[in-house]
């Protein structure tokens, strides 16, 4: 009986640490992973697109794809099985959605955070450097040091007589002038016939 009571009492004092190191080890990289979060979207993405939509998308699909492949985590599961199942998953809502390439790009960004942080192997503080070295790397390419960034927007011209070839320096010197930007290019969409319009895509470094 002594023996069955001290097996039981060892037994429920493993438990009890094993516990206390998963909490420990879940809390520690969730802190990683938040942390990240607020740098790369306070940062990195809102002085640039201040898009407040997109930003709540992209935290709740980091934060549920990091609990789940956290949990996932004890089953029998690849790295590239985990990513490939969450990313495929990602791209179901935005199926149908016209959205731009950086956007996907920074989705694809916040879902590999999420995957990192919960299932990589290495301490916290690996995972910390890891994570830094994404962000100072997507914080320099969207700035101006590593090359300058260019915007682009879609503009209803009213004037087509003004998109033939021979009249394109004009047509960029009236854009210029109306938009107050100098453009590096341009790109002609759509043309209405019937209304005299057309739609051009017009490509300016900021």
């Amino acid at each position: 009986m002594i023996l069955l009571q001290d097996i039981d009492m060892e037994t429920a004092q493993n438990a009890v640490a094993l516990f206390d190191k998963i909490t420990v080890k879940l809390f520690q990289r969730l802190g990683v992973n938040l942390f990240s979060l607020i740098i790369l979207v306070r940062f990195v993405y809102l002085p640039s697109y201040r898009n407040r939509e997109n930003v709540f998308a992209y935290i709740v699909f980091n934060l549920i794809i990091f609990m789940i492949t956290y949990l996932l985590n004890k089953v029998e599961m690849s790295m590239g099985a985990a990513f490939g199942l969450f990313a495929v998953f990602s791209m179901l809502r935005y199926r149908t959605e016209n959205i731009s390439i950086k956007d996907m790009t920074y989705l694809f960004l916040f879902i590999a955070l999420g995957l990192i942080n919960s299932i990589s192997k290495g301490s916290w503080d690996d995972l910390a450097i890891l994570n830094m070295i994404l962000i100072v790397a997507v914080y320099m390419l969207e700035s101006n040091w590593v090359m300058k960034k260019e915007s682009s927007k879609a503009i209803l011209y009213e004037n087509i007589e003004m998109i033939k070839p021979e009249n394109r320096a004009q047509l960029i010197q009236d854009l210029e002038s109306r938009m107050g930007h100098k453009i590096n290019h341009i790109t002609i969409g759509k043309v209405d016939f019937l209304r005299d319009s057309a739609q051009i895509f017009v490509f300016y470094y900021e």
